[in-house]
């Protein structure tokens, strides 16, 4: 309590002193007509200094008398200067319009496989900036997306808390998520690769919604999330970011940039995160939240060549031991059926780099590996898995006259995948059979500038798995714009076609509580989305604001879906028998004060149903709304309060049968959060508050029967269904896949950055 009562009055003294000077700059950076995000504001000589937020503002308070050269600068851009003279009570505004230096040329979007500019691009793009992120801190990436609009971070197991990304309400399988561009989180990695990526190297975070597998390959159903990491040349010298909660939980960050070579720029990140407070609040005997032991190691370098070609190499390695269980659980009951408990061990290590070919034609070699090893534990079933994916692509950009940007992709990847179920069993039931796959594959794509307004993006792309056969995926995009790009169109149309594998995307498949059972041959999955977005931009003399607006549709054939409710002891996995669809409409806004007021705020409303024989159901686990927020006020350069949160409607839950007593729809709920922070100088920055506000958790009886976690007690009949009798009348058996949010509740934080430039 007296180390929150100290940073208060901190907090306090620093809000008075800012009162003692009245003169202040304001302004925009744009360049070509857009506006600049992150652009360094810095007043040259002195400490003074800030940054354009993501509408291109940038605002100094409380400036001493004088005469200043006021300087904007970012890397890709030339730097431009102004002199300001300063006396008395000065409220200036001074604007900067920035022209690119091609000699430091920066990729900002890559919605379309190439570097263009959110306006430019004819496919919808959203990016999420590091200070995004910093308005929420999390220990990691998966939990930053909570809020995100129309992504949600979904908990998939009561008991290790595993989960995975939805997008519009598809599942976690369709999301995938790159690298700096790459695959890397997918198949087996589905499950537990979203943690340990160090955010002290990310730059920012691509989202795109809807289909991307014309360039991005069969994976890309749902959407993807594009995480890039900081340039070396870019990076601070050191950045360090530790974070602690009332709870427990401590998670450390280090960014370190050093110097090879003359010619090759390095970038060292360490993530570490340690949690191992057993704490069982709801009193159902199990753990609330999963304990957890992980250290991720990631190193980029980028290597200087002649006529600035680019080759840049990254690799990054982690560690996780986690378990979840009854409270009392331990090492030594690993596999046993003396107290329940669930023991991941994960060894996983990545590689990926992009090489400019040295020609005179813009050819790229983009590539990237990754092991995934599982030793894990569900009870008593053990499930040791091995991935290996290597994958490769070139990629030929040429612009031929002024009117046709051509892209060609020649694109392979290897998957290998070996585990101990009988996914990977020969017909006998008995004999081992790895899985192999390639996936050799070939896109194009043209985006047409028809006029100034108008640009009409043509894409295929055609693979050729070793054992489905063909895949092909067409999209068409559309684009328009007013002259001064206030107001821009979009309308896109695609496919999407996903080979599952169900053992190593959905750890429900995993959970030692229910047997797996596949009805036929699964087939792969297709399907067809339609997108509208609009966005209009408005400035006024006090604020600028973002609109922004979309309409999607997803058509699914052949849907792998779990049914966790024909046998509650089983789920069954099979291709749907009829059709699904998802769609809804979201909404986002995004408004910028002068005064130091912002706001994000978005909703998305969805429908996601699966249609089987003529009848119509909501899809479990999938809220049909969901709401976002951010409010954020500076007060001066140095100190800052950001209220965060989210809202989400009911979902269908999983039941185990007719008579079980657990609610069928979760409530409404929501997770909110405040956070004030106040830097000291430029280097140091202190943050803190309070996460889940409102201190929600689901219902204390989520697991079913958690005192009797291997079913001793049931009495099931000659067809293994469990029966009722006098301490089970229910009929209910153990089942941890009834879960919707995290059963941690209200909890206070406190973190330091120290950042060396």
């Amino acid at each position: 309590m007296k180390i929150f009562i100290r940073i208060s009055c901190l907090f306090f003294f620093g809000i008075i002193s800012t009162y003692a000077q009245n003169n202040s700059v304001s302004g925009k950076v744009t360049s070509n007509g857009e506006s600049l995000s992150f652009v360094n504001i810095y007043l040259k000589n002195t400490k003074l200094g800030t940054s354009t937020n993501e509408n291109g503002f940038f605002e100094l308070k409380n400036i001493p008398n004088g005469t200043y050269i006021i300087v904007a600068s970012s890397v890709g851009f030339k730097s431009k200067s102004a002199k300001l003279i300063l006396s008395g009570t000065e409220k200036i505004t001074k604007n900067f319009n920035l022209s690119e230096n091609n000699s430091l040329e920066e990729i900002v979007i890559s919605g379309t496989l190439r570097p263009v500019t959110k306006s430019n691009s004819p496919v919808p793009v959203e990016v999420y900036s590091k200070t995004f992120f910093k308005k929420n801190p999390t220990p990691s990436i998966f939990e930053s997306m909570q809020n995100v609009n129309g992504v949600r971070p979904q908990l998939n197991c009561n008991v290790c808390n595993t989960g995975d990304i939805h997008i519009n309400g598809l599942e976690g399988p369709y999301t995938f998520v790159l690298i700096d561009g790459m695959p890397i989180v997918s198949g087996l990695s589905t499950v537990y690769g979203l943690t340990g990526i160090p955010q002290a190297l990310i730059e920012r975070v691509e989202v795109v919604k809807g289909p991307a597998s014309t360039l991005y390959g069969s994976e890309a159903v749902g959407g993807i999330i594009n995480i890039i990491t900081k340039k070396p040349l870019n990076a601070p010298i050191l950045s360090t970011d530790i974070l602690t909660s009332s709870w427990g939980e401590v998670n450390t960050d280090i960014g370190l940039r050093y110097k090879l070579s003359k010619k090759a720029q390095g970038l060292l990140g360490i993530n570490y995160f340690n949690y191992q407070n057993r704490i069982d609040n709801n009193k159902d005997g199990f753990t609330d939240l999963t304990l957890q032991n992980r250290i991720s190691i990631f190193n980029k370098v980028n290597i200087e060549r002649k006529s600035n070609k680019v080759f840049t190499i990254a690799g990054r390695y982690v560690y996780e031991d986690r378990w979840g269980g009854e409270m009392d659980w331990e090492r030594e009951f690993r596999g046993t059926d003396i107290k329940y408990g669930e023991s991941i061990y994960t060894n996983r290590w990545e590689t990926f780099g992009t090489y400019e070919l040295p020609t005179s034609e813009n050819i790229n070699f983009q590539f990237s590996a990754n092991g995934h090893y599982q030793d894990s534990f569900y009870g008593t079933d053990a499930y040791d898995a091995e991935q290996v994916i290597g994958f490769g692509q070139f990629v030929y950009n040429k612009q031929i006259a002024q009117k046709h940007d051509l892209l060609l992709g020649l694109a392979y990847r290897y998957t290998f995948y070996d585990d101990n179920t009988f996914a990977t069993f020969e017909e006998d039931g008995i004999t081992n059979k790895p899985s192999v796959t390639h996936l050799p594959g070939i896109f194009a794509q043209d985006e047409i500038a028809l006029n100034s307004q108008n640009k009409l993006l043509l894409g295929a792309r055609w693979d050729y798995n070793s054992l489905h056969g063909n895949i092909f995926s067409p999209r068409i995009n559309y684009k328009w714009n007013s002259k001064d790009k206030s107001d821009i169109f979009r309308a896109s149309v695609g496919n999407g076609f996903r080979v599952a594998n169900v053992f190593t995307e959905d750890h429900a498949a995993l959970t030692g509580a229910r047997k797996v059972e596949f009805n036929g041959e699964l087939e792969p999955e297709t399907s067809w989305n339609a997108n509208i977005n609009y966005v209009k931009k408005i400035n006024t003399k006090n604020a600028f604001i973002t609109l922004d607006g979309s309409v999607f549709y997803t058509y699914f054939n052949n849907r792998i879906l779990p049914d966790y409710e024909t046998d509650p002891n089983k789920i069954i996995y099979a291709n749907l028998n009829g059709f699904s669809v998802s769609q809804g409409i979201s909404l986002n806004t995004d408004i910028t004060f002068t005064n130091g007021l912002s706001l994000n705020a978005g909703a998305t409303l969805m429908d996601v149903s699966i249609t089987e024989n003529g009848i119509r159901k909501r899809q479990l686990l999938t809220e049909s709304f969901s709401g976002v927020w951010s409010i954020s006020y500076k007060f001066n350069s140095s100190f800052s309060v950001d209220y965060t949160g989210n809202v989400y409607g009911p979902m269908r839950l999983p039941l185990i049968s007719d008579t079980d007593p657990r609610a069928a729809n979760s409530p409404w709920f929501s997770i909110q959060n405040i956070q004030l922070t106040k830097k000291f100088t430029n280097n140091w920055e202190l943050y803190g508050g309070v996460k889940n506000l409102l201190n929600f958790t689901p219902a204390k009886n989520s697991i079913a029967r958690p005192f009797d976690p291997f079913d001793k007690e049931v009495v099931f009949d000659a067809n293994g269904q469990a029966t009722a009798t006098p301490n089970n009348p229910n009929a209910l058996t153990f089942d941890p896949s009834y879960v919707y949010a995290s059963n941690q509740g209200i909890r206070a934080f406190l973190g330091l950055r120290y950042t060396l430039f």
